[in-house]
């Protein structure tokens, strides 16, 4: 099998990808259905990607197309989700699911609920988060790569952030990356930024 990882490198995900006898291509551009890299590709997998991909896309590789989301869904979706779990006090963990038209709605394949300490960090808590989803990758891949593992709908509610919220809480990250998380808990509702709860 050819797989395409969409992101960042991740040494981790590369190597069990590699190491289960697929072949491994890794791709940060934005993708279209013009794009050569999609040229053999059988199953794509996107986590830390930038942009979001398209429908038209999505229809070429009906189930083949998942997501490695930092956030316990449906809470959380779209951008910095460990930062909004700590502002709105919403569980915290990771999810694998199927991408679909929606940002981050598409059925969950794997999710696993993450414990955070109390002398946390925002750089510490998103380094125990990708730690998880790497391993809950590990886990599961080979059951999804053959289409054996039940997919579930996200449960109704949960919630949704834009890049732009971020800017009226940057105040509060007084040590950028290095923010303790227990400063941040809550803070949203202080701010005037209740809890958006998707419907």
């Amino acid at each position: 099998m050819r797989v395409l990882l969409l992101g960042p490198t991740h040494p981790k995900i590369e190597q069990h990808i590699t190491s289960s006898g697929d072949t491994l291509i890794r791709y940060e551009k934005r993708i279209s259905t013009q794009s050569s890299v999609l040229r053999n590709i059988d199953f794509i997998v996107s986590f830390g990607y930038r942009y979001i991909i398209k429908s038209d896309v999505l229809r070429q590789f009906p189930k083949r197309v998942i997501n490695l989301h930092i956030s316990f869904l449906p809470w959380n979706k779209g951008a910095d989700p460990n930062l909004w779990s700590f502002l709105e006090d919403t569980p915290k963990g990771v999810t694998i699911h199927y991408i679909d038209p929606g940002l981050d709605t598409g059925d969950i394949l794997a999710q696993r609920e993450v414990m955070m300490q109390p002398d946390d960090t925002l750089r510490t808590s998103y380094e125990r988060l990708t730690t998880a989803i790497e391993n809950l990758f590990c886990d599961v891949w080979m059951e999804i790569r053959t289409g054996n593992r039940l997919a579930v709908p996200q449960p109704d509610g949960g919630s949704f952030h834009r890049l732009k919220d971020k800017q009226a809480v940057e105040h509060l990250l007084y040590k950028g990356w290095d923010t303790p998380v227990k400063d941040l808990i809550g803070k949203a509702k202080e701010i005037g930024k209740e809890v958006v709860v998707c419907r």
